[in-house]
């Protein structure tokens, strides 16, 4: 018979062999370097070949990852197309996600990967790894990205219009939305630097122009009154217009550069979840902070911060799936 010595130590034993099994399934670096060697110079491959030719998908791709992540976590559910098998109409067709694009360019690199080794690689790594190689092709900054992530197999549109958060999103529900998701705020200031780049439709800031809260003729007191003014002559001259496309950064929305936040300071932030992180002493602290610092600083820590949002509630080991094809879950 063991004594209880034995006995401790065997419990030490299985709550350590416990962890080890339990870290097992955790992202990381170069999770397919025996399964699929050339994954990732695949993705980066096509990434760097198609990329060039039309760089407007690079902060669409970025953005595909960040909706992606908050809704279910990073785990693809934002491809899912609906099927009798989803039983619901799926998160493309929620109204944050209705101008998605990317993803033809997302099935393009899943049918290169799936040449290579089928069935190895998850859609939803493949989202965080071409966001990731989209913005440097572009003269953007690089982060790690850990893998290993699995697909879910659930995608609710009702879900995505719950957890993404709006661009009329006052402070206090960006930090609330940003915290259920493990985000702080330096996170939040960090992120909404994606906006450095690529462009947005009126609707999503037109009701600053013309009927602020409600209020017909009424414009946002926290938007640049010639900036409105701007935007009201030469860019959404209607508030029916749902079609014109705007810089987010205007001038530098093809440079991953700083401008977002300097222009964010002068009032001129096109969103009013950009005017929001001014409302805040601590994240317009950080603001300044990064305007008064170096672009190389802002880089590392926008990398950082992408890594971080990348792990968010992530399917490991065994759950989930690899999806042969990312819009459809497996038979």
């Amino acid at each position: 018979m063991a004594k209880f010595g034995d006995l401790g130590n065997l419990l030490v034993l299985c709550i350590l062999l416990g962890i080890v099994g339990s870290s097992y399934g955790q992202l990381q670096l170069n999770f397919y370097a025996k399964s699929c060697p050339q994954a990732e110079k695949i993705i980066q491959d096509y990434v760097y070949k198609q990329i060039p030719k039309a760089p407007s998908l690079a902060p669409a791709l970025l953005r595909m990852h960040f909706h992606d992540c908050f809704v279910r976590g990073c785990d693809g559910s934002v491809l899912l197309n609906f099927t009798s098998s989803t039983k619901n109409q799926t998160e493309k067709v929620a109204v944050p996600n209705q101008t998605l694009r990317g993803f033809s360019f997302i099935d393009g690199v899943k049918k290169a990967l799936e040449a290579e080794c089928p069935g190895v690689v998850s859609c939803a790594d493949i989202v965080a790894l071409v966001a990731r190689d989209s913005v440097v092709v572009t003269g953007g900054p690089y982060w790690k990205v850990p893998t290993g992530r699995r697909d879910g197999r659930i995608s609710n549109a009702s879900e995505a219009l719950a957890n993404i958060p709006p661009p009329t999103s006052n402070f206090s529900s960006l930090q609330t939305s940003f915290a259920s998701k493990g985000l702080d705020l330096k996170d939040l200031v960090l992120l909404s630097g994606a906006h450095t780049i690529g462009v947005s439709h009126c609707p999503s800031f037109s009701s600053r122009l013309y009927n602020f809260t409600g209020v017909w003729g009424k414009k946002d007191p926290s938007l640049d009154s010639e900036y409105a003014a701007i935007l009201k002559m030469k860019k959404c001259k209607s508030i029916n217009d749902n079609t014109t496309i705007v810089e987010m950064d205007p001038g530098s929305s093809s440079k991953f550069d700083l401008s977002y936040f300097q222009l964010v300071l002068k009032r001129r932030g096109l969103f009013q979840s950009d005017a929001a992180l001014t409302t805040s002493a601590t994240t317009k602290s950080f603001i300044n902070q990064l305007v008064q610092g170096s672009l190389e600083q802002f880089y590392a820590e926008f990398g950082v911060a992408m890594e971080k949002m990348g792990k968010i509630e992530v399917k490991t080991g065994s759950a989930g799936e690899i999806r042969k094809h990312c819009a459809v879950v497996n038979s």
